[in-house]
């Protein structure tokens, strides 16, 4: 199984991505400054579960590269990590478009509906689905087997920091909507500082990794 160097590694560099105010954060800030804390917090237990699919569609279709092909493997780093800089341009040039969210429909808001719509935004989150493909792939080693194993494992470490982590952005946003509302250049300063720090995490990528 996992060692527990790759392990700590591997819940470090998670917590890194996970504090990145991508789409699933802003997503969650957005509902709490709507709607209030019990609306991000459905949102973030729907975002978790669509994590979670991820994890296992990339345990059971990308562990079989990994233990396979270091060739393919390298490749699909190296296009993941140029994505999370692209990514990470498109964020820093669009923060602008952030104070959007003060627009929101106050009105109560579906529990149901919540769930659903963070299981989607979680789904198909463009930054986790590089760093799920690319990134927890070289903290598996495959001389240890069962590969899967260790990928679904790293997957639920990754996601119970991504509960804790995205709940205490909801609950935090719940209680400083008057803060925010006042300034929302305070938003656009959270997104232009993801999409930094996005950009960084993508050099890192692309310069680090397994050397089997």
């Amino acid at each position: 199984m996992v060692s527990a160097d790759r392990l700590l590694a591997f819940a470090a560099m998670s917590l890194v991505l996970i504090l990145i105010p991508g789409p699933s954060v802003l997503f969650v800030v957005g509902r709490a400054l709507a709607h209030g804390r019990r609306a991000a917090l459905t949102t973030v237990a729907g975002n978790t579960l669509g994590a979670c699919v991820l994890v296992a569609a990339v345990a059971f279709g990308v562990g079989t590269i990994v233990e396979r092909s270091i060739v393919v493997f390298t490749v699909l780093k190296l296009a993941g990590a140029a994505y999370l800089v692209y990514l990470g341009v498109r964020a820093w040039r669009a923060r602008k478009s952030l104070t959007t969210v003060f627009t929101a429909d106050e009105s109560t808001h579906d529990g149901l509906r919540s769930l659903w719509d963070g299981f989607a935004v979680g789904v198909s989150n463009p930054k986790t689905i590089v760093f799920f493909a690319a990134v927890l792939p070289q903290f598996v080693d495959p001389a240890q087997g069962h590969v899967i194993a260790q990928m679904l494992l790293l997957g639920l470490v990754f996601n119970l920091i991504a509960v804790v982590c995205d709940s205490l952005w909801g609950v935090a946003a719940s209680y400083a909507r008057e803060w925010f509302g006042r300034s929302p250049r305070r938003l656009r300063m959270i997104g232009g500082v993801g999409g930094l720090t996005m950009i960084g995490l993508g050099v890192t990528i692309a310069v680090t990794g397994r050397k089997d």
